[in-house]
């Protein structure tokens, strides 16, 4: 079990974190409020969003994960079942589920610091299923641990995506 990167303050994006964003995603940012977590590395690897796009669009997803090392870890342990086994889990394990749920308070009042989305679940399939480890992890990287237990225990599943160094490099 490896140890997970700790919390990071939350910072305004510089134009080098959105140009490592567009490196990260092959696209622009769309709503983006800040750097809510740094890899170890440095780059930026997860952003918060605003609960709106800037055309209006509902976008209840707050903290989106981007570094492309992260996430194709987090891939990988999805398709080999681990979302379903936890989400078999939440039925069977009163405490899990009671801290998963608490997990999802967190997520909604962060969000709804921001802007309420009335009628918008948290995101990751919160409270109930395990629908996006990366949403989790993004939560449990932002939050830090013993927030998101499921976030938490995806976390402790990776290989350290941040110790081949940086997953994009400053262009210039």
């Amino acid at each position: 079990m490896q140890t997970p990167p700790p919390p990071t303050p939350r910072t305004e994006p510089t134009d080098t974190d959105v140009e490592a964003f567009q490196q990260q995603l092959g696209r622009p940012p769309r709503g983006l409020r800040a750097i809510a977590h740094r890899c170890p590395c440095g780059q930026p690897d997860v952003v918060e969003t605003a609960p709106r796009l800037p055309d209006g669009t509902p976008f209840p997803t707050t903290y989106y994960l981007t570094c492309p090392r992260a996430a194709s870890a987090i891939g990988t342990l999805e398709a080999n079942g681990v979302m379903k086994e936890m989400t078999e889990r939440l039925a069977t394990d009163p405490e899990l589920a009671a801290a998963y749920r608490a997990a999802h308070e967190d997520y909604i009042a962060r969000r709804d610091s921001i802007e309420v989305l009335e009628g918008f679940p948290s995101a990751g399939g919160m409270p109930d299923r395990v629908k996006c480890l990366h949403v989790l992890v993004a939560h449990s990287l932002v939050a830090g641990p013993g927030v998101n237990p499921l976030g938490d225990e995806a976390i402790a599943m990776l290989p350290e995506w941040w110790r081949k160094g940086a997953c994009v490099l400053p262009q210039g």
